[in-house]
């Protein structure tokens, strides 16, 4: 399959990114990475009018620290920020979840915030900027705001974000230096997308454990002072609230056991990773 005829604009500098989607709103799309987005407009599962490279933007090729937490620009790949010094301690959460993004040819081209823009419930970093609460940082012609993870990400690859804006940064909280962080997930191979998904972030007094792939977008619970007894019913409780869909990766009982199973894993791996 080939996707429908459409203008392509390759923008230099952020004005002529937003001065484009000022121009055709709706009809247009942002290319930052593409490895999901060029593959559903081959299967044309979606259409576009104009497509804005913001690839050769400069400005949104960085990575650096801003007001106690990561930011991230717009263009960045994948695996610059996986082989950024300091990631492991910075942001943890993030540098146990990035091997499991895809393979190295597609974090050599996806980018962080265009895996955020699609916001596929089972993608590693949407559930990474839920479970940290990190922030979306969009732009427009009009102006720029700032989205929570939970006010940006409302259904399965749906957001917030209006026809003429773009994510041209997104922030992570660095981590707390006395909190233990865990990640993993469970596939059909290494590199393909989620079945489950979960990351917990465990601290003296209580543990934030968040769930990819069970439900329309990341699912986030927090829990203060959970006793080692009470975690089997906690997760089970949070695994029936969840409920789960059958497809051909799993059934809903299948998604709910990986809570339960590997919730408490990750739970206990965060927590011997306290200091």
């Amino acid at each position: 399959m080939k996707p429908k005829p459409f203008d392509y604009v390759r923008a230099e500098t952020l004005d002529e990114a937003l001065d484009a989607l000022a121009r055709h709103g709706a009809d247009a799309r942002i290319l930052a990475g593409g490895q999901s987005q060029v593959a559903m407009l081959n299967f044309r599962l979606i259409e576009t009018e104009v497509l804005i490279d913001i690839t050769r933007i400069e400005a949104l090729d960085y990575i650096r620290i801003e007001n106690g937490a990561l930011e991230i620009g717009a263009a960045t790949r994948q695996s610059d920020l996986k082989d950024w010094p300091g990631l492991a301690e910075k942001v943890p959460m993030l540098h146990a979840a990035l091997p499991f993004i895809g393979h190295v040819q597609t974090r050599n081209r996806g980018t962080v915030c265009g895996s955020i823009a699609h916001s596929d419930p089972s993608s590693e970093l949407p559930l990474c900027l839920a479970v940290l609460e990190g922030e979306v940082v969009l732009r427009s012609k009009r102006a720029e705001r700032t989205l929570k993870a939970a006010d940006f990400q409302l259904e399965m690859l749906t957001t917030a974000r209006a026809p003429d804006e773009m994510i041209t940064a997104v922030r992570f909280p660095l981590g707390d230096a006395s909190a233990g962080h865990a990640f993993d997930e469970m596939n059909r191979r290494r590199g393909d997308f989620a079945i489950v998904s979960l990351a917990a972030v465990a601290r003296q007094d209580s543990v934030r454990l968040g769930v990819g792939g069970v439900a329309g977008t990341p699912k986030v619970r927090n829990w203060s002072e959970l006793r080692t007894g009470d975690i089997d019913e906690a997760l089970n409780a949070f695994a029936w609230e969840l409920g789960g869909h059958d497809d051909i990766h799993g059934t809903a009982r299948y998604r709910r056991e990986l809570v339960r199973r590997l919730g408490r894993q990750v739970i206990e791996e965060a927590r011997s990773c306290r200091r």
